[in-house]
């Protein structure tokens, strides 16, 4: 038998993800044979650079010219005439930078210039902003995969899967098929951790089925599981789709048993946490075991990987010495290969982790890691943090972890010898009120404590903190802004998210007990990828948020916020190496530095329009009205919804005007456009 497992885009392509590895370790320990590939950094690898980018340049010229051409342009032709308006700065400086911004990020000395990186980060930014404008109405980021019908059926799928419509057609197709089929591959599995990856995921099994027919395909991962364990019978066999069958809940000991029975020629039926065709129901999965003992896990494997190809001057590699939350009690949480809440949490043996982490680092030839689970209880962190310096290990490491009382400052400084060099911490607010509604299990002088604790051992803290918790009020809001701005000199980077509902969240499950009246799906959206809310009293949002957003970015000016995954961004490669470089204020004193940025290759352009972008723009504040009418009003989605109010706009009239334009910058009417800038500093998302 000889499966390849498949982590597709869109994520992190300065470092591996575990999930792929894990599971190759534990098949290849029970003697199947495994060809595993991070189609996410070989996909990246293959777009960002010269050549292509100039080939999708001249495609978005080519959809701009057509649409300079028309007589009138639509809402639809509006959206699209915009987005490759304001990409042609970024389409004239990507492909000629990005040979440079590749190379800063593999140097060791050009990645710590902060000219130079800053640079770097903004051309390949700019490359993912010509890459959405030339597959418009794409907004593709590396922590997102976005178009305005994504994933509401099986058609729409299919749609956004088409040559025309998806920038990883041509790997799929010339690179990634082929090489399965030369591998003679007789088993694919897609690993799907993020909703980014789910639109990716869908388009390569369709492609791949089509491709190499007679190849069993099937997908598996926290994505999957919580899109395909709340469908059942019809609605399960669309969700389905072109996968031959799906592994629910964590997959080590399903995806041998579904490799075993293939091999054997048997049929899957009846295979516990394997989805599966049935000819009365559609389809459906019996129940099986919901985690695996952590402790009988070998070591993840990462052979076969190209850990040549990610975007960092140096390799981190994560590592999972537990799986789960210890505390698991967080009522807006829903994480992990769960139905609710967070998995049951398992921790591997500190010594076996330590001779994991010892043998990783000798034989990948690197001392970084991250230390990658739900949240790792405390003390076992302290246990791992201690053999690591008795040993001598001198790794350097990150992690997630809990406000506790139990980090007493000398705790801290055994973390910080044993190599901790940032923890991220689950700070959630500020307000007593809403931690008590979230059942975090730490008031806040507990937060400060521990934040004020592990600064003064030298680590790193990146406080994750969210608004628009069900009830939460504007007063409460800024209550965790000001505890940011209080404990600036201690915080090295922050993020303020806002609250979004997940279906296995405890706040979804009993929605009364939070001051939600109802939640509901749109009607189309078939596959149910949205949950939305109603509060029982109007929220802060409609209210004042204006007030809110300003009073972020007045906090935000106080460090250099980047968006995910670069340096900047909480719980990243990146960000490491410079803590380690700099110490942990290095994003407070680089936002000091005011550095003005812009791609490598930039330079200005200039243009007419036919149509007057003033104008063009007025559709954002109309495609927000419509959503929110199809949303909020109508609960429906449907393509055909969305054109009827699109149709009720008058087409938009010739009105030229010649615009100057350069890439991170709007076009600008007439002469002399505005220089390049750094972007403004903006709370970044994690996958």
């Amino acid at each position: 038998m000889k499966v390849s497992l498949i982590y597709p885009p869109t994520c992190d392509p300065t470092a591996p993800y575990l999930a792929v590895p894990m599971l190759t370790g534990f098949l290849r320990a029970n003697g199947v044979e495994v060809l595993p590939v991070d189609a996410n950094v070989e996909a990246y690898d293959a777009l960002l650079r010269p050549a292509p980018l100039r080939a999708l340049r001249e495609r978005a010229l080519k959809r701009l010219a057509r649409l300079e051409r028309k007589s009138t342009l639509d809402h639809a032709s509006q959206r699209a005439y915009l987005q490759l308006w304001r990409a042609r700065g970024d389409a004239q400086a990507a492909p000629e930078g990005i040979a440079e911004a590749r190379a800063t990020l593999k140097d060791p000395e050009a990645f710590f210039d902060p000219e130079r990186y800053g640079r770097a980060v903004e051309t390949i930014e700019a490359a993912l902003r010509l890459i959405s404008a030339a597959h418009a109405p794409l907004d593709l980021t590396f922590s997102g995969y976005r178009t305005p019908f994504a994933l509401t059926t099986p058609e729409e799928i299919a749609l956004d899967a088409a040559e025309g419509r998806d920038p990883f057609h041509d790997y799929v197709t010339h690179t990634l098929a082929p090489r399965l089929r030369a591998e003679k591959v007789d088993a694919i599995g897609l690993s799907v951790c993020f909703p980014g990856q789910l639109q990716p995921a869908y388009a390569f099994a369709l492609k791949l089925k089509q491709l190499l027919p007679g190849v069993h395909l099937t997908c598996g991962g926290p994505g999957v599981t919580q899109l395909l364990i709340k469908l059942s019978g019809q609605d399960l066999l669309r969700a389905l789709g072109p996968f031959d069958s799906a592994v629910v809940f964590e997959g080590e000991h399903t995806l041998l048993r579904l490799c075993e029975t293939l091999a054997a020629g048997k049929s899957i039926r009846g295979l516990p946490n394997v989805v599966q065709r049935d000819a009365l129901l559609g389809a459906k999965y019996e129940p099986g075991h919901g985690s695996e003992d952590l402790r009988l896990l070998p070591a993840p494997d990462f052979d076969g990987l190209p850990l040549d190809l990610y975007l960092s001057p140096w390799l981190t590699l994560p590592y999972d010495p537990t799986r789960g939350c210890y505390w698991g009690k967080c009522t807006f949480c829903h994480y992990g290969l769960a139905e609710v809440g967070t998995a049951s949490y398992r921790e591997r043996p500190v010594e076996l982790a330590l001779d994991h982490l010892a043998a990783l680092s000798a034989k990948h030839d690197t001392r970084f890691f991250y230390l990658s689970q739900d949240s790792v209880a405390p003390k076992t962190l302290l246990k791992l943090a201690h053999g690591m310096a008795e040993r001598g290990m001198n790794l350097r490491w990150a992690t997630d972890l809990k406000p506790e009382n139990y980090l007493t400052l000398a705790r801290a400084q055994v973390l910080k010898e044993g190599g901790a060099v940032a923890c991220a911490l689950g700070v959630e607010s500020a307000s007593p009120r809403v931690l008590e509604l979230i059942d975090k299990g730490a008031p806040v002088s507990t937060v400060r404590a521990t934040i004020q604790r592990l600064s003064s051992a030298g680590i790193a803290v990146e406080a994750m903190c969210f608004t628009d918790f069900p009830t939460e009020t504007y007063a409460e809001a800024m209550s965790t802004l000001r505890f940011i701005e209080e404990l600036k000199r201690e915080i090295a980077l922050y993020i303020v998210g806002e609250f979004d509902l997940t279906e296995g969240a405890l706040v979804a499950q009993a929605p009364e007990k939070f001051g939600v009246r109802e939640t509901f799906h749109l009607d189309g959206d078939l596959l149910q990828t949205g949950l939305f809310y109603e509060e029982a009293k109007p929220s802060k949002r409609g209210a004042e948020p204006a007030r809110l957003d300003a009073a972020l970015d007045r906090l935000g000016a106080g460090w250099l916020l980047r968006r995910y995954p670069w340096a900047g961004s909480l719980s990243t490669a990146h960000s490491v190496y410079w803590y380690e470089k700099f110490g942990p204020g290095v994003f407070r004193d680089l936002a000091q530095l005011r550095i003005g940025l812009e791609p490598y290759g930039a330079r200005t352009g200039e243009a007419k329009a036919t149509f007057d972008l003033a104008q063009v723009a007025a559709s954002d504040a109309r495609e927000l009205k419509i959503w929110h009418h199809l949303v909020r009003e109508r609960r429906h989605v449907s393509r055909a919804a969305y054109q009827a109010l699109a149709d009720e706009t008058a087409p938009l009239r010739p009105r030229p005007r010649r615009y100057t334009f350069r890439a991170g910058v709007p076009p600008v009417a007439g002469h002399g456009p505005a220089k390049g800038r750094r972007p403004r500093n903006s709370s970044n998302a994690a996958g």
